[in-house]
């Protein structure tokens, strides 16, 4: 999945293990799987080469995209 973070998610996730995000459309910080169920334990974050993208690896509890499918690529072009 592809979700935005801003310092405050970014530094509850390294707080609770757990992965927080930022939802730029209702301007509030949200925790995946608070409502569904559908967490995430964090098991490692790293940075791309110019430190502005995150790749976390995650323990995924349930599916990630909210279609209910694991991932939220899964629409095959090539």
């Amino acid at each position: 999945m592809l979700a935005y973070m801003n310092e405050e998610s970014y530094n509850k996730t390294l707080e609770t293990g757990t992965t927080w995000f930022y939802s730029r459309s209702r301007q509030q910080l949200w925790n995946k799987g608070e409502t569904s169920g559908n967490s995430q334990k964090v098991n490692s974050i790293v940075t791309d080469c110019d430190k502005d993208t995150l790749l976390i690896t995650v323990e995924q509890t349930g599916p990630a995209c909210h279609t209910g499918e694991h991932s939220c690529f899964f629409n095959v072009i090539i």
